[in-house]
């Protein structure tokens, strides 16, 4: 095994769990903190776009990674890994592909979350697709997590 492969890879991960926890838990409640809501939520929409590409880039990354790093495919290390990235990249290409697009569109025909009812038809649609984003979100946290965790089990 190549210890710089390795290395590279564990970052990945590293940078995976970091960037959504960084986001997730400081850079959003921040902005929302600091901004009225429909200013934090202009600001926070046009960081969507990046953040979700950054997300599909770095678990594409890790699954190469992974792929090329490892040779013992026989172990449970080995196969809960592979099915832990490939779960992330599937989630990744939805949230970016469908669940963003949808969450855009739902949002533009809202002229204001500070004066539209939160039981408009519009405003509750938003709600459950940034509910299953949210929920999302934290599962790719988690994938990250437990990849982190087993990555020293796995053979290389």
């Amino acid at each position: 095994m190549n210890n710089y492969r390795y290395i590279l890879y564990t970052l990945t991960l590293s940078l995976w769990v970091g960037g959504i926890a960084i986001f997730t838990f400081v850079i959003t409640p921040v902005i929302f903190r600091s901004y009225p809501r429909d200013t934090a939520g202009e600001i926070v929409g046009k960081l969507f776009p990046a953040y979700f590409s950054y997300n599909l880039i770095v678990a594409t990354v890790a699954l190469i990674l992974f792929l090329v790093l490892v040779s013992d495919r026989s172990s449970r290390a080995y196969r809960l890994s592979f099915i832990l990235l490939i779960a992330a990249l599937l989630i990744n290409f939805f949230i970016k592909f469908k669940l963003h697009p949808e969450a855009v569109a739902a949002k533009q025909k809202i002229a204001s979350f500070e004066s539209v009812s939160p039981h408009s038809p519009e405003r509750k649609k938003f709600a459950r697709l940034h509910g299953v984003s949210a929920a999302l979100n934290l599962v790719l946290l988690a994938d990250g997590v437990m990849l982190l965790a087993i990555n020293p089990l796995i053979k290389k």
